[in-house]
């Protein structure tokens, strides 16, 4: 399922909206509503005969097979069906990316600003600055929702930081909302935004992929699309110039120890990739400065849940008494324990950030963290995000 299903945001298109996250289309599409079930029959096993005879239940019109067509077409012409139009899409794109010598911003002009003058004034008037002392600290935990529904969280986050921070840096852990399971994605490219370059340490990159190769996907084109590393690189310009050097990690999700049981690391690989990191920071720990971009539960219609969700209401107070209790773990440090409450029901919170914070714990063994902030948004009526602002700091 690598498309977005969506209820229609326009009241005089009603109907399912469907757009492609990956960007390989940048088509989107509103089915109307007597036709969205008809998309469950593109399934490959259904004939078009089946197709016809259903729309033909449907709607009592002798123009089914005009209408099968219409439809098979739109979706085929969007790129949203298996075939060849796709796979050229497809490789196109990631073609592009890959040959591309810089990682070009892909939220510029609709989650923040797209010129850098309005983006300096945008995040000044959000009074995100540095002010921290910087003593032993490790790192930040921030959120990767949209700005809009965050800046409480991205403030207590990055207040954190101090100036004399600027010559670190910063591994910046994200969620890999796309990403392949047990797989950590790299990329040897600078991220560019509106103030200007971020410049990737390449030689860094270069001893985690050697390390650990099984896990290890370079050039991820996730990268090309996913938010969670580009918010936090574009708050980290704002606060320590345009160059700040980053070393920039999409987390994708441990699924194998979700749904089979054991830790993360009883996969061979996924152990490499965590103990090449434990060894980078053993060895380069005083110029590092850790960052995870995620964010916690997802919860209500959105997602599956058969319920209306409403922040710091009703089911979702037992929802943030739940977080708490891993963000205790993560406070703690206590990396077994925070995964013995991720791992029961497949994580029925829904924790997009868990596999980054799991990572940074085996990763950073002697982080201690202090929960800054906490909050639920609603990202849309029925649908809640929790996610908040953690600093970590080395044990005494």
């Amino acid at each position: 399922m690598d498309l977005d299903f969506l209820p229609s945001p326009l009241e005089d298109r009603p109907g399912l909206m469907m757009r492609d996250p990956f960007g390989y289309s940048d088509v989107t599409l509103i089915v109307p509503p007597p036709l969205v079930p008809l998309l469950a029959m593109f399934d490959g096993e259904q004939s078009e005969d089946e197709l016809r005879a259903a729309i033909y239940r449907m709607t009592n019109d002798l123009r089914s097979g005009e209408i099968m067509d219409h439809l098979k077409n739109a979706l085929e012409r969007a790129g949203f069906l298996e075939g060849p139009v796709f796979e050229q899409m497809k490789e196109a794109r990631q073609r592009a990316f890959a040959e591309s010598p810089i990682r070009q911003p892909a939220h510029a002009g609709s989650a923040y600003p797209d010129e850098g003058g309005m983006l300096r004034e945008w995040v000044s008037r959000q009074g995100l600055e540095p002010g921290g002392d910087g003593e032993d600290l490790v790192g930040i935990a921030a959120p990767h929702v949209s700005p809009e529904g965050g800046w409480a969280s991205y403030r207590e986050a990055y207040r954190v930081l101090g100036r004399g921070l600027a010559d670190r840096v910063f591994v910046v852990l994200g969620t890999s909302h796309y990403g392949e399971p047990e797989k950590f994605g790299l990329t040897r490219k600078d991220f560019v935004t509106p103030f200007g370059t971020a410049r990737t340490e390449r030689a860094l990159v270069e001893r985690l992929a050697s390390r650990a190769p099984r896990a290890s996907k370079m050039e991820d084109y996730c990268h090309a699309v996913e938010h969670s590393i580009e918010f936090q690189v574009v708050f980290l310009q704002a606060l320590f110039g345009p160059e700040v050097r980053i070393l920039p990690i999409l987390v994708g999700p441990f699924a194998r120890s979700l749904y089979r049981g054991g830790r993360p690391e009883e996969d061979e690989c996924v152990r490499e990739f965590l103990d090449a990191l434990g060894e980078l920071q053993a060895a380069e720990g005083k110029r590092l400065c850790w960052v995870l971009g995620v964010d916690m539960a997802h919860m209500g219609r959105r997602y599956g849940d058969p319920i209306q969700a409403e922040a710091q209401r009703g089911e979702m107070l037992e929802v943030a008494e739940r977080d708490k209790a891993r963000i205790q773990k993560l406070e703690q440090g206590d990396a077994e324990g925070f995964w013995n409450l991720v791992q029961p029901n497949h994580d029925d919170l829904k924790w997009c950030g868990s596999a980054p914070f799991y990572t940074f714990l085996k990763a950073v063994p002697d982080a201690r963290g202090r929960m800054r902030h906490y909050e639920q948004w609603n990202i849309d009526p029925q649908s809640v995000v929790s996610f908040g602002a953690i600093e970590f700091r080395r044990a005494a």
